[in-house]
């Protein structure tokens, strides 16, 4: 309350949170086990004509198939876009929480009573609404999503994404088409409609090589491409980012 009063803030529901608090220790937001952070930083660029960016807004750590010794090849793809997103609310000091493992993530689903005990252990795909089950009961963060009827519909929602990115920006998790990817910006020209979407993949089943993963892996793509199946029905997962100093 004291420090409430101090900087002039409401008294009528917390507003400081100890894992907000900054350190000036250079380590303290040493990754010990090696993952990429920011990868974006350096890409080419994304060739959409007079556009303007919106990006992710802090930053994130880069969670693919494979890591930490964990074969997840063929269906983890979700929970690694949700490690993704978890890792931004904690390199941004909203929690003091490490992303979850998959056994975390499907025993969160099933303490909330969405799937069965048997889940557990599993290698069952997971989808946005789920992910938002999970970023709420362990990160206490609301979510918005956005339904896209298709994938040849994605760039017409270029304007809500810009949006997105310049009201919260926060890593989005695009769900469809039996394929989870994280989306980090969009070039996007109104005038135009032209549009290019900054994807982070999360099948790369490689090591960590900066080279190797920009452009490919983690690159701007547009929406006539093969990232997006034209006729798949796609959810976007926009996490909200929390109401707090």
């Amino acid at each position: 309350a004291g420090l409430h009063a101090l900087l002039g803030l409401s008294m009528s529901r917390p507003l400081l949170r100890v894992s907000n608090a900054l350190s000036f220790d250079a380590a303290a937001t040493h990754n010990a086990s090696g993952r990429l952070q920011n990868t974006h930083l350096g890409i080419p660029p994304s060739h959409v004509a007079g556009g303007v960016q919106y990006l992710v807004d802090g930053g994130y750590e880069y969670y693919h198939y494979m890591q930490d010794h964990f074969d997840d090849k063929g269906w983890g793809c979700a929970y690694r876009s949700l490690q993704t997103l978890c890792s931004w609310f904690q390199l941004q000091h909203y929690t003091s929480k490490s992303p979850p493992n998959h056994r975390q993530i499907q025993e969160t689903l099933v303490a909330i009573g969405d799937k069965e005990a048997c889940f557990v252990g599993s290698c069952n795909w997971i989808g946005a609404i789920e992910l938002s089950y999970v970023l709420d009961e362990l990160l206490n963060v609301t979510c918005k999503v956005m339904t896209v009827n298709t994938g040849a519909e994605l760039p017409s929602h270029a304007r809500q994404l810009a949006h997105h990115f310049a009201t919260q920006g926060t890593p989005i998790m695009i769900g469809g088409g039996v394929l989870a990817y994280t989306l980090l910006g969009v070039d996007w020209n109104e005038k135009t409609g032209d549009v290019a979407f900054l994807i982070l993949d999360p099948h790369y089943t490689a090591g960590e090589d900066l080279k190797a993963i920009q452009g490919k892996w983690c690159g701007w793509k547009k929406g006539d491409t093969s990232l997006f199946v034209q006729t798949a029905f796609y959810n976007l997962l926009c996490p909200q980012r929390p109401n707090a100093v």
